[in-house]
C-alpha cells in the first residue's frame, strides 16, 4: 500500500531538492484509425486521441495539487505514425500532414508534446517507413509539439545500415529546415536501438503495438534528492554510497508510483510503467553531472566517470525495482548536455569530450544525448555517430539513442539556446577523419551471436 505518510516524507525533497514527477504520459493505439483516405485518417486520429486526452492537464494538476508533487509535463504518445499512416500517405506532404494535425489536438488538449511520429526499421524498411522518415524534416519544422522517434536496430535483429544512413541525412536535413531556429527540430528527434515500447520520456515516446488501447506511464526524476543524500555520507566507502542511492531511489519510485496509481484510477486508463530516470533540467542543483562530482570527481568526463556512472545507473535501478511491481521505459540516468548544467560546465571545461560520452552511454540509460555539434559536419559523419551509438546497444543488449543537433551556422566554441527544459549547450567538437565509405556500404549488420537465446 502507499499512503500519504510517504508523500509527507519527501516534501523536503520536494521543496529543496528539486524532485518532481517529470511526467504523466498517455499512451494511446491509433490502430483502430487506420484508413485508406488521407483526411479520414486525419479527422479519426484528432478524434480519437482529442477524447483519450482531453482531462489528461487538468487530472494531472488535480494529483499535484492534492498531494504537493509536481508534476512538470503531460505528454501523449501515440502508435508509430508510419504504422498508422501507410495505407492513406502517398508522399511526404501526406505524411507531414498527420504532425499537423498530432500538433493540432497536442494544444487542444493542452499537453506539450506527442511522440511517436515514429518509424520501428531495425531489420528493414517498407516504403511507408521510408516515406515517413523523408517526411521528417518537413514535419518537425512546420510543428512545435511533435516529436519524432526511428528505432535502426536491436540485439535481435542486427543494425539497419541503410536507415542509418538515411538518418544520417535527414537529422542534418531537419536541422537545415529549423535554422532560423538554431536547428531545434533536431531536439525532437531521436534516434534508436532497442527502443521500449513503453518510454513516457521525450523526444522517443512512442506507443507500442503490444500496448493496451490506452495507457498510463510516469516518469520520475530527482538528480537533486540523491545529490543531496550522498553529500550526507561523503567520503564513506562505496557499500554506504550503494546503500545510499538505492534508499532514495526507491523513495523517489514510491512518489512515481502513488501519482501513476492516481492518474490511472482517475482517468479510468490501465497503470503502465513507472520510470525511474534521473532526468536532469539546467536549474542548479538539478544535475547527474554533480551527483558523479559528489561521488568524488573534479568534473563529468575525468577517469573514473563511466564507473561512477555505472554504480549510480545500477543502485538506482535496484532501489526502484523494490518500490514498484511495474518499472519499465528507460529507468537509469540520462546524460542529455544541454539539460544538465554540470554537464555544461564539464564541456566548457575540457573535461567532457564526445568520445567520452560515449563510452558512458555503455553503462547508462539512454545514450548521446542534446548533442550540438557544428552545423557544417557531413551527413556521414552523423551516421558514423549513429552507427557507433547503435553497435554499443546491441552487443550491451541495451537501449541506445541518440539525439544529436547541428546546429548551421555555428561552430565548436559557440554556444545554442533552446530554452525550457532543453537549455543551452556548447558546440562540441566532432571528429573530423571521414566514415562515408563505411557508412556507404548499405546493408544490415547482422544480430551478435548472443542473441541467439531460443
Amino acid at each position: 500500500m502507499i499512503n500519504t505518510v510517504e508523500v509527507r516524507e519527501t516534501n523536503e525533497m520536494i521543496e529543496k531538492e528539486h524532485l518532481d514527477v517529470r511526467t504523466i504520459t498517455l499512451g494511446i493505439s491509433l490502430l483502430d484509425c487506420i484508413d485508406s483516405d488521407l483526411e479520414r485518417l486525419n479527422q479519426k486520429i484528432y478524434a480519437k486521441i482529442h477524447e483519450a486526452a482531453k482531462d489528461l492537464v487538468k487530472t494531472g494538476e488535480a494529483i499535484a495539487r492534492e498531494f504537493g508533487i509536481p508534476i512538470i509535463n503531460k505528454r501523449i504518445s501515440i502508435t508509430p505514425v508510419a504504422l498508422v499512416g501507410g495505407a492513406a500517405c502517398k508522399n511526404v506532404e501526406d505524411f507531414a500532414s498527420i504532425a499537423v494535425t498530432l500538433d493540432r489536438v497536442a494544444k487542444d488538449v493542452g499537453v506539450n508534446f506527442i511522440g511517436g511520429y515514429s518509424a520501428l526499421v531495425s531489420k528493414g524498411m517498407t516504403p511507408a517507413e521510408e516515406l515517413l522518415i523523408r517526411s521528417i524534416p518537413l514535419a518537425l519544422s512546420t510543428t512545435e509539439r511533435v516529436c519524432s522517434s526511428v528505432n535502426v536496430g536491436s540485439t535481435k535483429t542486427g543494425i539497419n545500415m541503410d536507415a542509418v544512413k538515411l538518418m544520417g541525412e535527414m537529422i542534418l536535413r531537419t536541422a537545415e529546415y529549423t535554422k532560423e531556429e538554431d536547428s531545434l527540430g533536431c531536439a525532437k528527434l531521436v534516434v534508436f536501438c532497442n527502443a521500449p515500447d513503453d518510454n513516457p520520456f521525450m523526444a522517443g515516446a512512442f506507443h507500442g503495438v503490444t500496448e493496451a488501447d490506452k495507457v498510463i506511464n510516469v516518469g520520475v526524476s530527482g538528480p537533486g534528492v540523491v545529490k543531496t543524500a550522498l553529500e550526507a555520507v561523503r567520503g564513506e566507502n562505496f557499500e554506504v554510497l550503494c546503500e545510499t542511492i538505492k534508499r532514495t531511489a526507491f523513495k523517489v519510485t514510491r512518489v512515481g508510483q502513488l501519482v501513476a496509481q492516481e492518474a490511472s484510477k482517475l482517468l479510468n486508463v490501465p497503470f503502465g510503467i513507472v520510470d525511474l530516470s534521473l532526468a536532469p533540467t539546467p536549474a542548479i542543483g538539478d544535475s547527474v553531472a554533480d551527483i558523479l562530482c559528489e561521488m568524488g570527481l573534479e568534473y563529468a568526463g575525468a577517469p573514473g566517470t563511466t564507473a561512477a556512472l555505472a554504480v549510480l545507473n545500477d543502485q538506482v535501478k535496484k532501489g526502484g525495482v523494490m518500490a514498484s511491481s511495474f518499472v519499465g521505459g528507460l529507468s537509469g540516468a540520462f546524460i542529455p548536455v544541454s539539460e544538465d548544467q554540470g554537464m555544461i560546465d564539464a564541456v566548457s571545461a575540457g573535461a567532457l569530450s564526445l568520445e567520452k560520452l560515449e563510452a558512458m552511454t555503455c553503462v547508462c540509460s539512454v545514450g548521446l544525448d542534446m548533442i550540438a555539434i557544428p552545423g557544417d559536419t557531413k551527413a556521414s559523419t552523423i551516421s558514423g555517430i549513429l552507427a557507433d551509438e547503435m553497435a554499443i546497444g546491441m552487443v550491451n543488449q541495451k537501449t541506445t539513442a541518440v539525439r544529436i543537433i547541428p546546429v548551421i551556422g555555428k561552430g565548436v566554441g559557440e554556444t545554442v539556446e533552446f530554452g525550457g527544459l532543453l537549455g543551452y549547450a556548447p558546440i562540441m567538437g566532432v571528429n573530423p577523419f571521414s566514415c562515408e565509405a563505411f557508412v556507404s556500404r548499405g546493408g544490415r549488420i547482422p544480430a551478435p551471436i548472443h542473441s541467439f537465446k531460443n
